[in-house]
């Protein structure tokens, strides 16, 4: 596989649904992503192509992951790492508080010998509420509240793509790139989600780590094995489950908004002793069309 990093540097806060709209989450997971996608994919007929070209595995690609300037972030391990100061309880929150880790302090991690206190995401961004306003009618006008998420200048997201070919990174390139007029998360029309698209640079530690072999598998995107995958990917693993949710936003569905069924995924970050592959998932009830949850894993060795 070929490999590519695209950085999202958003030029206006975001707003990631995590269940109140008056909070909101720093990254997005895959399915986000993939479902964002397949809406731009759809206004230009490319959805097909773009559909099976992932289902094939020929593209892939991660959840959105933080950078802080120039370093690229990891999901923390899901695995038992014996600390250097395992008996002090400071230590350990902070520990149980990090999210993420620079790549180059991954193996750090891993022998117990990193200092909680160098927590690049400490200078990450800040959260903030914006209110709102909802006319019902002329004479009334209620308003809310919006939590948005605001990147520090030098910080954002990035996504890593693995392509079968250059053609299949070109398609995801050319979608990011729609997709960056139109915005991603919630409140688009309020002017949220809007990014430039680039290319990483300074990214030859990222690509080198994904060439290492180690027996042990780190999710990298949210995703959800096959059936016939799951007894032999639960044996050694260690993981985190995240509940994957929401409303099907289609005109064509049904006569009104429906949810879509709830799925159980493994999150970035779970470790695995065997890598499984994982699948787009069917997550319409009843509608008068499918409605695709990504589920296809991308993994980096730890």
């Amino acid at each position: 596989m070929k490999y590519s990093i695209f950085k999202l540097e958003f030029s206006t806060g975001v707003h990631f649904g995590k269940g109140l709209l008056n909070d909101s989450q720093d990254t997005f997971t895959a399915d986000i992503l993939f479902s964002a996608l397949y809406i731009e994919a759809l206004k230009n007929g490319m959805q097909d192509v773009f559909y099976q070209e992932i289902k094939e595995e020929n593209l892939l690609f991660s959840d959105a992951l933080p950078y802080v300037g120039k370093q690229y972030l990891l999901p923390k391990p899901c695995v038992y790492v014996e600390h250097a100061r395992q008996g002090d309880s400071e230590e350990k929150k902070k520990f149980k508080k990090m999210k993420y880790l620079p790549v180059e302090k991954l193996d750090d991690y891993l022998a117990g010998t990193l200092n909680p206190d160098q927590n690049p995401m400490n200078e990450f961004g800040k959260f903030e509420q914006r209110t709102l306003t909802s006319v019902r009618r002329e004479e009334d006008t209620l308003p809310y509240r919006v939590g948005v998420f605001r990147y520090q200048k030098g910080n954002g997201l990035y996504v890593l793509a693995a392509g079968k070919e250059e053609r299949q990174l070109g398609l995801l390139e050319e979608l990011l790139e729609m997709l960056s007029y139109t915005g991603i998360g919630g409140k688009k029309s309020d002017g949220l989600g809007k990014f430039t698209l680039k290319h990483g640079t300074g990214t030859e530690l990222l690509l080198n780590r994904l060439q290492k072999k180690t027996g042990r598998y780190m999710l990298l995107s949210s995703a959800l094995p096959r059936d016939e995958e799951l007894d032999a990917v639960l044996e050694g693993a260690s993981y985190l489950l995240d509940k994957h949710s929401g409303f099907i936003f289609s005109d064509h569905y049904a006569d009104e908004i429906r949810k879509k069924k709830d799925l159980y995924m493994f999150s970035a970050g779970s470790c695995f002793l065997r890598p499984f592959h994982g699948d787009i998932f069917d997550v319409s009830e009843g509608g008068r069309h499918p409605v695709y949850r990504y589920g296809k894993s991308f993994f980096l060795e730890v």
